[in-house]
């Protein structure tokens, strides 16, 4: 506040729209760990399953230098080669 003073029914205003926010947010974890869960129990590999969510959240120019920075430090391991052959 430019004035220094603080309202107190403002304040409480933000705190309970982020309270409820917060409640959302852990809903909606809990229902993307069941989905996770029937995923699994349907045989597939979940730890694979997020790495793809992650991916297909990035645009093309940052997946591209992700996956040339990866390409760039497996090549420097001489692991490039392995990782292409099991391609």
């Amino acid at each position: 506040m430019p004035d220094g003073t603080v309202s107190g029914e403002r304040l409480i205003s933000f705190l309970q729209r982020v309270e409820r926010l917060e409640e959302e947010k852990a809903a909606l974890m809990a229902d993307i760990r069941e989905v996770y869960a029937e995923a699994r129990s349907a045989g597939f590999d979940t730890k694979t399953m997020r790495k793809i969510v992650r991916l297909r959240a990035m645009d093309d120019g940052a997946r591209q230098e992700e996956e040339d920075l990866l390409n760039t430090y497996l090549a420097a391991l001489g692991m490039l080669g392995e990782r292409a052959a099991a391609e």
